[in-house]
């Protein structure tokens, strides 16, 4: 072999590693993904394959070789951590394959709204976490995990301040719960409390109130003078007759209006047939509707009806005698309407 083939083979060996290295090198460093910012989660039941598969679902531009590569070096089959994870533009495959085994997670935003029933809220938990219903339901309808947090089936409704949160998409029923507990008890801070005393409330009692007063408002410049009303009947031991406590004392499907058959009904909810506040809140309430009760408006109002425009405003008076007047052009107008 002439020293020309020997030096001819060693350039060809030379540029062959050197493109060979340039690849590697290439691979591991080009970003998975040049799109924006997107989310994964990854599920008990996932794997590697369904992870990549997740990925290029996402971006069916994204480059999963060498993540491949780096993940199958980690064993991450075997050992899938679950949980929401960001894959950031210009991430490389190291990178997303340390995110993904080390399990750093992306936390999520969850709302939590003021419900009408427990049922909904469930729903609504399990639709932004990956706790599924049957697993918050298991907790949140069992009475005597309820009792070890101080809690019954019926003030359920006081355990949970509609806001928004921050969870890792993963956090256990358990976890949540607890979360959601601090948060009450965080919300009930020492002026609220002070507040409630002032007004001769228990903190449940201003929640009952609050979600009375939720129900028959959808106006928040209204929901403080529509407390003040139900603060005058109380302290004059006058019955709160509020339609919203019969609808829920009736249970099942909501009438759509309230009639003379519905006011039997016998509960301590309806607060036509028993004075003061029903035993315990009638939905979850919002925190504007629970600071309306501790700065309720104070007036004479006794009385208030829907006003006959529709608009959602009530009209409110002191007067019976107005009051009924009121009723009556209200009547009128669902009449017209054709509203029965």
């Amino acid at each position: 072999m002439t020293k020309k083939i020997i030096i001819s083979i060693a350039v060809v060996l030379i540029l062959s590693a050197g493109c060979t290295a340039f690849y590697f090198l290439s691979l591991f460093t080009t970003p998975v993904s040049k799109c924006p910012d997107y989310r994964i989660y990854i599920t008990p039941d996932a794997t590697q394959q369904s992870v990549l598969d997740d990925i290029r679902r996402a971006d069916p531009e994204a480059g999963t070789k060498a993540l491949r590569i780096l993940l199958n070096r980690r064993g991450y089959d075997s050992r899938i951590r679950t949980g929401c994870y960001t894959i950031h533009t210009d991430a490389t495959p190291k990178q997303v394959a340390d995110m993904l085994s080390s399990g750093s997670q992306t936390p999520v935003k969850v709302t939590v709204n003021s419900t009408r029933t427990l049922g909904q809220m469930i729903r609504s938990l399990s639709n932004q976490l990956m706790a599924d219903s049957a697993q918050i339901a298991s907790r949140l309808e069992d009475p005597a995990f309820l009792d070890s947090l101080g809690y019954t089936p019926a003030t359920v409704f006081c355990m949970i301040i509609p806001n928004t949160y921050e969870f890792y998409w993963n956090t256990s029923v358990d976890a949540l719960i607890n979360r959601l507990v601090k948060e009450r008890d965080r919300f009930w801070n020492d002026q609220r409390k002070s507040k409630a005393r002032e007004i001769g409330l228990t903190e449940q009692q201003v929640v009952t109130l609050a979600s009375i007063v939720e129900e028959e408002t959808s106006k928040s410049d209204e929901l403080a003078v529509v407390a003040g009303l139900y603060m005058n009947r109380l302290k004059r031991r006058m019955p709160l007759q509020a339609d919203p406590t019969v609808i829920f004392a009736l249970g099942g499907e909501r009438p759509k209006r309230v009639l003379k058959k519905h006011l039997d009904v016998d509960s301590p909810y309806n607060t036509y047939k028993y004075p003061g506040l029903p035993p315990a809140p009638i939905r979850f309430v919002s925190t504007r509707s629970i600071d309306a009760v501790l700065n309720y408006t104070r007036h004479n109002y006794l009385y208030m009806c829907a006003k006959e425009d529709f608009s959602g405003y009530h009209n409110f008076t002191s007067s019976l005698s107005q009051h009924n007047a009121n009723a009556a052009r209200y009547q009128r107008a669902l009449h017209n309407a054709g509203i029965r």
